[in-house]
């Protein structure tokens, strides 16, 4: 067992001073006692939040972010982006992805993300055709989440199709298409090695029919992610194909439940808002990827106002930062309302207080862990953010967040207990000059 001392951290129930945290064996937390003294625990070098889930990764993207940034002959879009995407997956070897999943891992755990949902859609080799093990490309992410300690949730992704009513996949998505039986043996091949859950890439790439048959072959808690209404095209292409936007036609035909997550559903309407906060789904936002694409922007205020849940990810990784993506999340509706301060609670006026704790609980519920929460049987995912910080002199409860959230960076993450086991230290990872090596390597040969 471990103790840690906090001057003070933030609980289910708001914050709290002189608080010991008791760490178990098993990486969960068996004791949380506020006002409490130190005694022989380890006192932490600043205020201790929970770490951040992050909810939707794709970590190969990691090797092509920031060189889609070049305007092209034609108007760029997310479309376009996708043409350089598939062009990087065409040359990436298992080892090449163990090597840009390691760093990204590491780059992960130093901002303050300490369990991750991978949205793992490559499976195959260059040619297209299955490697001796199928499950090779799954693995190496898995080495990658176990060689740096973050907590992975793997999430094999359906893609079958290229387009609305089974068209043909391209050239450039060969590495990704299975049937849905090759998927279920998949899941099954991977899941006594890490957490699963089950991804659909999106109404573009599964139909219907592929959706139920996985549905009915794995366990009905295991979490479920799908992309949806990304972007207006997307939305348009739907309706041509079924005369629905792509979240009416998924509520009409699927039971979505509380363990969904729309990935993005950025161009959602009234009512569908009002559908998924209903539901219980959680909406999964990627607010500097969405920008980085062009995608536009959730309407995540009237989301929050319906009750709905929210969470974030890195997905493409254009940077690594849970601070990045909630401060762009709210940046976005501040400058669209052309107002400030947009995304709060009438309980939870501070804005970074209200979308730290929001994307804990959203992020947790689509990883379906028990995390983001410093309380006895959750995950011991801890972030101790750096007391001796200028911008945190002084600054108490929310304020904290708020000063993180909207005047820092990453550089105020001081250490990160992932699972109940140190993994950054005074901002460095033990691991992380092998990494860096390894992915040094990696781009090289594929810059080659």
């Amino acid at each position: 067992m471990a103790t840690i001392f906090a001057e003070q951290a933030l609980l289910p129930e708001g914050w709290a001073d002189a608080v010991r945290i008791t760490v178990g064996a098993d990486g969960t937390i068996a004791a949380v006692e506020p006002g409490a003294t130190p005694q022989d625990a380890e006192r932490a070098a600043g205020p201790v939040v929970p770490g951040m889930p992050n909810l939707h990764s794709h970590a190969f993207q990691r090797a092509m972010a920031g060189l889609a940034e070049r305007a092209g002959p034609e108007e760029d879009s997310f479309w376009t982006w996708r043409e350089a995407m598939y062009r990087c997956v065409a040359t990436l070897q298992p080892e090449h992805v163990h090597a840009i999943a390691r760093q990204l891992y590491v780059e992960m755990l130093k901002a303050g993300y300490t369990s991750v949902a991978e949205f793992h859609y490559l499976h195959k080799d260059p040619a297209g055709h299955p490697y001796a093990d199928p499950a090779e490309m799954a693995h190496r992410v898995g080495a990658a989440a176990e060689d740096t300690g973050i907590g992975l949730v793997l999430l094999p992704v359906l893609y079958r199709h290229g387009g609305f009513g089974g068209q043909s996949p391209g050239e450039g998505q060969r590495r990704f298409t299975l049937t849905p039986d090759a998927y279920l043996d998949l899941l099954d091949a991977v899941a006594p090695h890490v957490a699963t859950g089950i991804a659909f890439h999106s109404l573009r790439a599964v139909s219907g029919d592929d959706m139920a048959a996985v549905l009915a072959g794995v366990d009905p808690a295991r979490p479920v992610h799908i992309h949806v209404a990304e972007q207006r095209r997307e939305v348009e292409d739907c309706r041509a194909w079924s005369g629905a936007t792509p979240i009416d036609w998924l509520f009409d035909h699927v039971e979505v439940t509380a363990r969904w997550c729309l990935v993005h559903a950025t161009h959602a309407g009234e009512g569908e808002l009002a559908r998924m906060a209903a539901s219980g789904a959680v909406a999964g936002l990627c607010p500097t990827t969405e920008a980085n694409l062009g995608d536009g922007m959730f309407p995540a205020r009237r989301f929050v106002e319906l009750g709905g849940r929210f969470g974030v990810g890195s997905d493409s990784h254009v940077t690594v930062s849970p601070s990045d993506e909630l401060r762009w999340l709210e940046y976005g509706r501040r400058l669209i309302e052309e107002r400030r301060n947009r995304l709060f609670s009438p309980t939870r006026p501070s804005v970074g207080g209200f979308l730290w704790d929001a994307a804990l609980a959203g992020g947790a519920a689509a990883l379906g862990l028990p995390a983001g929460r410093i309380a006895a049987g959750s995950r011991a995912d801890l972030v101790v953010l750096d007391g001796a910080h200028p911008l945190l002199a002084g600054r108490r409860g929310d304020a904290v967040l708020d000063r993180w959230l909207f005047a820092g960076d990453a550089r105020m993450v001081r250490d990160v207990m992932a699972g109940g086991v140190w993994r950054v230290r005074d901002g460095r990872h033990a691991g992380e000059e092998a990494a860096a090596r390894g992915f040094v390597e990696a781009m090289r040969a594929l810059a080659a």
